[in-house]
């Protein structure tokens, strides 16, 4: 019997658009320079940045806030980023060696430390602006089309390359990523107003008087702090700014509400390159203040947690401690160690200890009949026995002496240690009259 087969190929359009994309992404991701501000002490997360900068401080168990940005730019195929540090970097610094020196340079890969220069350009960095200014000469030298400007202190998950590809399709000169926030929340933030082509129309840094959406007056379009420039149009725009003696010389004071009124500044909404939604909305998060880092931390233990770092496709990197995993010990009515909706880190030995709703981070020590609930313990704490602890975050190397208590009393607690608007009760070695000498 015969059969005709049509040798004719079957064609997965929309899987040839992907790759198409994904393609034209690649290659416009590998002509830009990120570069990350790191630089700022984060002052309103008080005694947590007394002597590391903000990007440094631990997060999510093993990880430091700065691991997301750099995540994003490695996943996003972004790997030529420099990173710009100044306040207390010597943490971070250790923290950039240790975990991101796995880039090749003899594919010019590589993620560098661009630390201040007191000594030259009237000292420090000055601004965000004046950050990148002081480095243009080092990002010249990689020859970018494009530059990325990153913070270095959100939560969030985002795509790059696609912002990066919107920002090339439009024609732009800038591009600023941007997210809706409650009216209440964007004083915080510059607040913009854009074109039916989300073409920004209007900047203001941190108004009183935030302008709602035409579509919502109850959330206003606010900057992530994300920038993408062409790499002359930045380097003319930066030097001019630098003559310019009335200059804050930041982007979001200065820069970008120039650059809207004579240029083609675009809006690229976070939505478009999110990688973790929650529901309908993307996740990011400002970690600025105490109760922001807390909230944050409790979003990770929740039984579906609201950031996703199970996501094989998009890891969140950062130095794999050689540590074994956490254990727990004893086993008797009265007497058990175990944790429920909590996030345990290696290292950890939970000895006839009750974990509730908390997140314990790397070689924490919990001693027997002690319970903690709603916490955050960063790494290397020592929890003694018979210790209850309550909405606390407990800073590094602290060592908790048995029948301590906190978080149960905010009037008590506030004659030691700080306490935040919203209840959260913050411990640090010096509050506890304890002296450390390490690398926090």
């Amino acid at each position: 019997m015969n059969q005709h087969f049509d040798a004719t190929p079957v064609v997965d359009k929309s899987a040839f658009e992907f790759n198409k994309a994904s393609r034209y992404s690649g290659a416009l991701t590998r002509k830009t320079y990120a570069i990350i501000l790191a630089g700022g002490r984060g002052a309103r997360l008080h005694q947590l940045t007394d002597w590391r900068a903000k990007p440094a401080i631990q997060f999510g168990g093993k990880l430091r806030i700065i691991d997301f940005t750099l995540s994003n730019c490695v996943n996003s195929g972004v790997r030529r980023i420099g990173v710009a540090t100044q306040y207390m970097a010597h943490s971070l610094i250790h923290h950039i060696q240790r975990s991101w020196n796995f880039l090749g340079d003899q594919f010019d890969e590589f993620v560098e430390v661009l630390p201040s220069q007191p000594h030259v350009l009237g000292g420090g960095y000055s601004g965000t602006a004046n950050a990148v200014f002081q480095n243009l000469k080092h990002i010249g030298q990689t020859e970018p089309e494009y530059v990325l400007v990153l913070g270095g202190d959100h939560i969030y998950k985002m795509d790059y390359s696609q912002m990066i590809a919107d920002h090339v399709m439009k024609g732009a000169d800038a591009t600023v990523a941007c997210i809706e926030v409650p009216i209440a929340s964007a004083k915080a933030f510059g607040v913009m107003s854009v074109s039916d082509q989300w073409q920004i129309t209007d900047f203001n840094e941190k108004p009183l008087h935030p302008k709602p959406l035409p579509s919502n007056d109850q959330n206003a379009l606010v900057s992530m702090g994300i920038y993408v420039f062409n790499a002359n149009f930045l380097y003319d725009v930066l030097k001019h700014d630098d003559d310019d003696r009335k200059s804050n010389h930041d982007f979001g004071k200065d820069i970008i509400p120039k650059l809207v009124k004579n240029n083609r500044v675009y809006a690229h909404r976070f939505i478009d390159s999110c990688v973790n939604m929650v529901g309908e909305e993307p996740y990011w998060r400002d970690v600025g203040t105490v109760d922001a880092y807390w909230e944050a931390n409790m979003d990770l233990v929740k039984v579906t947690p609201d950031l996703n770092l199970y996501d094989d496709d998009w890891p969140i990197r950062t130095h794999q401690s050689q540590l074994p995993p956490a254990k727990f010990n004893f086993n008797f009515d009265n007497l058990r160690g175990h944790a429920m909706d909590s996030m345990i880190s290696g290292g950890c030995i939970i000895s006839g200890a009750t974990i509730e709703r908390s997140l314990l981070s790397l070689k924490v020590r919990v001693g027997k009949y002690s319970l903690i609930q709603d916490s955050v313990i960063l790494p290397h704490v020592e929890i003694g026995e018979n210790v209850t602890l309550n909405r606390v975050i407990v800073d590094v190397h602290c060592k908790i002496p048995d029948n301590f208590k906190a978080g149960l009393n905010p009037d008590i607690d506030k004659q030691q240690f700080h306490v935040t608007p919203q209840g959260v009760t913050l411990i640090t070695p010096e509050m506890l009259g304890q002296t450390i000498h390490l690398i926090r």
